[in-house]
């Protein structure tokens, strides 16, 4: 007996309806797969905006406008804040808001921002939005911060690693422009002098140690230009698009500079040629040798506690404890004594030479096969001023002045 029409038809439905479905359950997958952004900001005017910053945007146009998960986030009224920053044990946390009311601060102060959209598969970004929005509750979002190794930067970098299996770290271990901690530090405090003197005096021989890009990616700039060099293990590049969000209305970020030491060297030379100008008057020679032994003591204390009172492990072990040594305080009673028209002492003389002899120590130092420290311009100023002063002040004694 011939099939009926309607038996024709319901045979014919069913195989459309089944590829309609299919067709929704493909569109449904395509829809719920977010894409995935590395935003970058520009460095900003205040001391702790001026090594830039960076988020991971998710922008699931299921779930509502796209959502900036930001590492940078602190709170300076917890009671502890300043003590906590001091001993180098801070805490950050990770926020999640949308991306326009993150853009809204940058806009305002005119900080640049441009956006990397990544070129990840739909389970690899589902997965990083998912690890993102677990990351970011209350009791997952808080984390230690340290400036060179753990901080806005990192986690974005460790974030996007982890998705693509250790792919990121492979491609950028290996690899380096001779940058270090000091010289990426230095150069971006630039703009603020204090701050660029600071970090350049206060670091240790640690943050001298050539970064590979992976480590240079502390600094946001530095993990922006090294991701368009990135490529999945089929070639393709991992940065699929770039494009920028708001222009940068302030100062550039600060290029890159070698330390420039004869100025130094000048400055060192000039100043002990005017203390060996006055040493038949030892008393003036003394007053600025109590002026520069108090300096000396109070920069040479700081350094001090940050070696052995906190856990900023980047400044322990500071060779410039030589130049700018502590013990630089108990030289002070002597000098009062000879700048009163006394004698400085036994005990004065002693110190003298033993800090003297450390000085001249110094440039050797800078040889050494480990734990090396650029610091040959500090060398360089103090070297020649702290053996005037002690010249001039020993010979003192000795001629009966």
């Amino acid at each position: 007996m011939p099939n009926s029409p309607r038996r024709a038809n319901r045979r014919l439905r069913w195989p459309a309806t089944a590829l309609l479905l299919l067709l929704c359950a493909w569109c449904a997958t395509a829809v719920a797969a977010p894409r995935i952004g590395v935003a970058t900001m520009q460095p900003g005017e205040v001391f702790f905006e001026r090594f830039g910053h960076n988020a991971i945007v998710v922008d699931d146009p299921a779930a509502g406008p796209p959502i900036s998960y930001n590492f940078g986030f602190f709170d300076p009224d917890e009671p502890d804040f300043v003590a906590r920053f001091v001993r180098g044990d801070m805490r950050y946390r990770l926020a999640a808001l949308p991306l326009a009311d993150d853009l809204a601060y940058y806009r305002d102060v005119g900080r640049g921002v441009s956006i990397q959209w990544l070129d990840l598969d739909e389970a690899a970004a589902t997965s990083l939005a998912a690890r993102l929005a677990d990351n970011a509750r209350p009791e997952n979002a808080h984390y230690a911060y340290d400036y060179f190794t753990d901080n806005c930067s990192t986690r974005v970098r460790d974030a996007l690693d982890a998705t693509l299996g250790g792919a990121l770290r492979r491609q950028m271990q290996g690899r380096s422009q001779g940058n270090t901690f000091r010289s990426e530090a230095v150069r971006l405090a630039r703009p603020a002098p204090w701050m660029a003197l600071g970090f350049d005096l206060g670091l240790g021989p640690a943050a001298d140690r050539p970064n590979a890009l992976w480590e240079d990616a502390f600094v946001p700039m530095r993990l922006a230009s090294a991701l368009r060099d990135m490529r999945h293990a089929d070639g393709r590049p991992l940065v699929a698009s770039e494009e920028a969000l708001l222009p940068h209305r302030i100062g550039a970020e600060p290029e890159p500079r070698a330390v420039a030491w004869l100025p130094w060297l000048v400055a060192g030379l000039v100043l002990a040629a005017l203390a060996w100008s006055q040493r038949k008057r030892p008393a003036v020679v003394a007053w600025a040798a109590i002026a520069t032994w108090l300096a000396c003591a109070l920069l040479g204390g700081l350094m001090l506690y940050l070696w052995l009172g906190t856990a900023h492990r980047f400044a322990w072990a500071n060779h410039n404890l030589i130049l700018f040594n502590p013990l630089c305080l108990l030289l002070v009673p002597g000098a009062w004594r000879i700048a009163r028209g006394g004698d400085g002492g036994t005990v004065f003389r002693v110190l003298l030479a033993g800090i003297g002899v450390l000085v001249l120590l110094s440039p050797f130092l800078l040889w050494m096969p480990l734990q090396s420290q650029r610091n040959g311009h500090w060398i360089a100023l103090m070297l020649p001023l702290q053996l005037a002063l002690a010249a001039v002040l020993w010979r003192q004694r000795r001629t009966g002045a």
